[in-house]
């Protein structure tokens, strides 16, 4: 089974890297938005990553199909970084400088988005990271250049106690409660912890902390502990191989299935789909989106792009969870473009350090929403010089057995909590990197 999933990933592989000297030829006359891909096809976390890096692809080829932005086409060149720090950081610099100019990069790695965090401000390229990454650089006056647009992992966390707080009838029957967080021994992993830990103390449950070492396929020793201390709720954070083995292992040593949640790097098709009903009853938290086959970008890319021929892969996988996450992450990356255009000239080329002040100064409200295809798969966005992040709302889906349905209503997380937790570690990284806050005409240029 492995050596056929790296099969797979390598096929796709080549297809994309053929698909990109294909659009680089389309594209040489035309004017060009550089955005590079860093991908995972290969290495523990393919499964995964891979349906990501096509549903980017697809989403900028739509964007062409509709006409760019503003008569501006979209090239895409990939990068493979097996989710190793350092062949992202050699990604990095060898992409930054080619089209023009590289955009706006997405690392899929919270490894490397620490690595490429002390870089970027150099090279005045900024950096989204919806759902990983530095939770503190939702600070936008110390991380100028960092956008964790629409979530970050303490609203991950913040949404799965919520959930976890209403299973069990309010916030008061968490006292004297053991919830168990099995994470990926990593940045990655332990960027869960402090929200974990701040609720934890404010509502009186324990917590049992499990990290898993990488790639994470032998767990059992750690569900061994699981069997024996047998805590209320365990949570996971963790990524490709390693949340399917959790739950197989999970289900072995007997613990009940709907008293596992996953954040949501750890909720998508390829982590479940082959555990089928044994695995009835998990449930990941959402960074807004689940699985959207009925939504209109997807008819979209469909009719538009698969129905020529041109999808990057399978047909099968446009819609599920982590081809969404691509979409969505390359809708973000292009609409900071269409509105730093609004300020430097609509129709042309904009730098990074341009596009930067586009996803600075985010407004997609629902009109905007509706008209890119997002009606009910995204709420509105908006981010300020202060707010890197524009949005903090969550939804639960559970898996049936074949497939993941919503089992939850829209979950926000608690800004009174989280942003001073934000403004205190953005604080320790500007004097440990000796940086200072940004002023008010900083805001404005």
């Amino acid at each position: 089974m492995k050596k056929s999933k790296t099969l797979i990933a390598g096929a796709l592989a080549a297809i994309a890297l053929t698909t990109a000297g294909m659009q680089s030829q389309a594209l040489a006359q035309a004017k060009v938005q550089f955005f590079p891909s860093l991908t995972g096809r290969t290495g523990p976390v393919a499964p995964n990553a891979t349906p990501f890096a096509n549903g980017y692809w697809d989403y900028m080829k739509l964007v062409n199909a509709r006409g760019g932005i503003n008569g501006v086409m979209t090239l895409v060149e990939e990068c493979e970084t097996a989710y190793a720090t350092d062949r992202g950081v050699e990604c990095y610099e060898r992409l930054k400088g080619k089209h023009g100019g590289a955009t706006v990069f997405q690392p899929l790695s919270t490894g490397i988005t620490f690595a490429l965090t002390e870089k970027i401000p150099n090279d005045k390229i900024p950096m989204i990271t919806s759902g990983y990454g530095r939770s503190d650089s939702a600070d936008g006056m110390i991380f100028k250049w960092n956008f964790p647009l629409i979530g970050h992992y303490w609203v991950a966390g913040d949404a799965v106690i919520q959930h976890i707080a209403n299973k069990m009838g309010g916030w008061a029957n968490l006292k004297g409660k053991k919830i168990a967080v099995g994470y990926h021994d990593s940045p990655f992993g332990k960027e869960l912890l402090p929200i974990m830990e701040e609720r934890a103390k404010r509502h009186g449950f324990t917590l049992q902390l499990l990290p898993i070492p990488a790639p994470g396929v032998e767990q059992k020793a750690i569900w061994l502990q699981v069997r024996q201390q047998r805590p209320d709720f365990v949570v996971l954070q963790t990524w490709g191989i390693m949340t399917a083995t959790a739950i197989r292992e999970a289900i072995a040593v007997g613990y009940p299935m709907d008293k596992v949640i996953g954040t949501w790097w750890s909720g998508a098709e390829p982590d479940i789909r082959d555990i089928g009903a044994g695995a009835r009853g998990y449930s990941a938290v959402m960074m807004q989106h689940g699985s959207e086959k009925n939504s209109e970008v997807v008819k979209e890319i469909l009719s538009r792009i698969h129905d020529k021929g041109q999808g990057t892969g399978p047909r099968a996988e446009v819609g599920d969870v982590l081809y969404m996450r691509g979409v969505v992450g390359a809708m973000l990356a292009v609409e900071g473009v269409f509105r730093a255009q609004e300020r430097y000239g609509k129709g042309k080329v904009v730098t990074g350090e341009q596009a930067r002040w586009g996803y600075e100064n985010l407004d997609i409200n629902r009109a905007r929403l509706a008209q890119l295809g997002f009606t009910g798969v995204l709420s509105p966005i908006q981010t300020t010089c202060a707010d890197h992040m524009g949005s903090a709302w969550a939804r639960i889906h559970t898996w049936d057995g074949t497939k993941f349905g919503w089992s939850s209503d829209w979950l926000q997380a608690d800004e009174a909590i989280m942003r001073p937790m934000v403004t205190a570690s953005a604080e320790r990284y500007a004097k440990e990197k000796k940086l200072t806050r940004r002023t008010e005409a900083d805001c404005k240029s």
